[in-house]
């Protein structure tokens, strides 16, 4: 009888969600969380890894084009007028260009592919290109110091096996240049033993280039599996949600009816059932119907009024405070959400402040106001017992379902303040405080 009385006690909103079907069970305070949920960051993504690759390229190839230039100056006397020099030009600019290209994110691949092919192109022109091609060279030609280079930008421009192949290519067009009196005339293992060492060097940076890339790719994989899990997971939840919620009604209303109806002893109290009966039907039906997309709205000065009526038939008085706030409106889900969840905190208020018989009952204060986003804010306040958040098993899942994820789904934010003998202040905020954390 006692449930019968309660459920005649708190009325139903106007639309599908009626407040007295929560639970009235704290949680834990880890389960309070600000509304909003942010997407993980992917600290290492594909995208990512190119830039760091690309720009890590492009400096290596200003350093050891600078590190070329000496052996440049000098060995342009010995090389054609035109050729001789627009060929280093040409690699130059190359080089500029993925600078560029690194920085602006645009390009990149272009840009080390061109450096790749003229630098190959400089080796196979090498010899053809001396003023005397019999002449033998003091010391290596200036492109071994950017050979690093030529295979690190095939790497990023070019598929694996193209890749792996000019690593090979260049180190050998070079070994061969190295032989010639153009070159050097290096006998025939200091020249080998050049083009192993650019070789197995430009191996290790594409190993390295590759090895960074799959891993990004991996990670980029993994995240978008566990969004999609989570999305899932998420609906799941909401699922969950309107099952509890449609159990709260069965629980509060049905049962209530049931056992009312059991206790009738007049005819009072037989059309107190029968009142209650429908009430039920009514909100089982509301349950199952789909909420309203029309677009419709419900001014501040009608939730409040809502809100009144809900506080002036619990079984404890509230000191209401409100400020009107005339021009205010809201969607019709959004004023649901909001009044759900004031009803439910003033009957957790009702139910949890006092400290037992014997005591004097507790302060029991609402406001509703506006608030600095330019919507309104809730205050349900007492002076009771209080108590610990950290101390409720998070098994319990009333305070969380019933008010904060049901103002969060809506664009709001819920903050629960409370500790053993100093009351508790649950505060609801729509919309919610984008400077607020979640």
């Amino acid at each position: 009888m006692a449930a019968a009385e309660a459920a005649g006690t708190i009325p139903p909103p106007s639309t599908r969600l009626p407040p007295d079907r929560l639970e009235l069970i704290p949680v834990a305070a880890e389960d309070i969380r600000a509304p909003g949920i942010r997407q993980p960051r992917n600290p290492i993504s594909r995208s990512r890894i190119e830039v760091v690759i690309s720009r890590s390229v492009a400096g290596v190839a200003v350093v050891f084009s600078l590190q070329a230039l000496p052996a440049l100056l000098q060995q342009i006397p010995l090389r054609l007028p035109v050729m001789g020099v627009a060929m280093p030009v040409a690699l130059a600019l190359a080089v500029a260009a993925v600078v560029v290209a690194s920085i602006t994110k645009v390009g990149v691949r272009i840009a080390t592919g061109a450096v790749a092919l003229v630098y190959l192109t400089a080796l196979v022109g090498w010899p053809f290109l001396m003023r005397d091609p019999a002449a033998v060279l003091d010391g290596k030609p200036w492109l071994w110091y950017v050979c690093t280079v030529a295979t690190s930008c095939a790497a990023i421009a070019f598929p694996l096996g193209w890749a792996c192949a000019y690593t090979f290519a260049a180190p050998l067009a070079y070994g061969i240049v190295r032989s010639l009196p153009s070159g050097g005339n290096a006998d025939a293992l200091l020249a080998s033993l050049d083009a192993v060492y650019a070789t197995l060097l430009g191996q290790v940076l594409l190993i390295m280039i590759f090895m960074l890339r799959q891993t990004a790719a991996s990670v980029d994989s993994a995240q978008t599996n566990a969004l999609n899990k989570y999305a899932t997971a998420v609906r799941q939840h909401a699922t969950e949600v309107e099952r509890v919620q449609v159990d709260s009604i069965v629980h509060d209303s049905v049962l209530a009816t049931f056992l009312a109806a059991a206790a009738t002893g007049s005819p009072k109290a037989a059309q107190l059932a029968s009142g209650m009966a429908t009430d039920a039907l009514q909100r089982l039906t509301e349950a199952a119907s789909t909420p309203a997309v029309d677009g419709s709205t419900v001014s501040f000065s009608d939730l409040a009024g809502q809100i009144r009526l809900a506080a002036s038939r619990l079984a404890r008085p509230f000191t209401i405070v409100e400020c009107s706030i005339p021009r205010l409106a809201m969607p019709v889900h959004v004023s649901d959400a909001i009044l759900a969840a004031s009803v439910q905190a003033m009957a957790n208020s009702v139910q949890h402040a006092g400290a037992g018989p014997g005591t004097p009952d507790p302060e029991r204060v609402l406001t509703m106001s506006a608030n600095s986003q330019g919507g309104c804010t809730v205050e349900i306040s007492d002076t009771g017992v209080g108590f610990d958040p950290g101390l409720v098993p998070s098994a319990r899942l009333g305070l969380r379902i019933s008010i904060a994820e049901r103002v969060q789904s809506v664009g709001g934010s819920v903050s629960v303040c409370s500790r053993p003998g100093q009351g508790t202040t649950i505060t609801i905020e729509w919309p919610k405080d984008a400077g607020v954390n979640p």
